[in-house]
């Protein structure tokens, strides 16, 4: 069983393009709505949660967990990878959405030697859109000049957005949200071109087309969920003890579905935004 870790709604994105691509694989989802959005805490307390949602999911059977959230990538995923999981559960896995996006944007493995440099990305401009918490972590940018440093990065912060997602609020007043993040990282270019954009949290792609309707015609908006899933096929072509067992048997469900919040609120909003009916259970 693979695990799927998200601060609330976001990662169900992400989990989606996992099932399409390994239908004989089980899931274990967790949404940690009770305390979303992760853009309201302080790092430590990010740290904290994200650990609790990997050691649940492990209590669950999954060896490998994929965490889905931008903000808990960027701010606890590389110590929990170096410093807790060796210590605490050392035949156990955790991986996250950044580095996918990293490694498509500028054609080099994260772990590069110097050879990278040798053929660098041409010059394009990225723009990111992010909770607080992951713009201010700089990963993206930071990431992303080691590898391709003529790609230009552009962030803008995203206050409230994943909150409103989470609250299911109404397609007006998210577009109206959408709109001014979309203003305000143009208005940082100046008139200039945007070649790609990335949503930059699980969450936003619940309302990618608001973003397709507000951004220039042709910029490509990078999809996170297909990014990270064709990362973990490749990873599990590599390590495929972390597949959870072989396939499920015929009959079983594929997915399992945890919430810290309201069971039945969180499975209403995640219809609305999913369009079929999912069954959270306490988790």
């Amino acid at each position: 069983m693979i695990g799927v870790f998200d601060s609330g709604h976001g990662g169900l994105t992400v989990l989606a393009a996992l099932t399409r691509r390994f239908p004989g694989l089980r899931f274990s989802y967790l949404g940690d709505h009770g305390n979303a959005p992760y853009g309201a805490h302080s790092g430590p307390a990010v740290l904290d949660l994200t650990r609790a949602g990997i050691e649940r999911l492990f209590q669950e059977g999954c060896r490998l967990v994929i965490v889905a959230c931008n903000s808990a990538t960027a701010i606890a995923l590389r110590g929990i990878q170096q410093d807790w999981l060796p210590r605490h559960y050392p035949e156990r896995r955790a991986l996250g959405v950044i580095v996918p996006v990293v490694e498509a944007l500028t054609g080099v493995p994260w772990a590069h030697d110097s050879s990278w440099a040798v053929h660098p990305r041409p010059a394009a401009t990225v723009g990111v859109f992010g909770t607080v918490h992951t713009v201010r972590s700089l990963v993206y940018p930071i990431e992303i000049a080691k590898r391709a440093p003529a790609i230009t990065v552009v962030q803008q912060e995203c206050p409230g957005l994943a909150g409103a997602i989470e609250d299911g609020a109404p397609e007006a007043e998210l577009a109206a949200l959408v709109a001014d993040y979309v203003d305000a990282l143009l208005a940082q270019v100046d008139g200039a071109p945007i070649d790609h954009v990335v949503l930059g949290c699980t969450h936003y792609p619940l309302v990618g087309p608001l973003f397709a309707r507000f951004l220039p015609p042709g910029v490509e908006v990078m999809s996170q969920p297909v990014l990270v899933t064709a990362a973990t096929r490749s990873y599990l072509l590599r390590r495929p003890e972390y597949a959870g067992g072989g396939r499920r048997p015929a009959g079983e469900p594929q997915c399992r579905f945890l919430t810290t919040g309201d069971p039945e609120q969180v499975s209403r909003i995640a219809r609305r935004f999913l369009g079929r009916g999912i069954a959270f259970e306490a988790a």
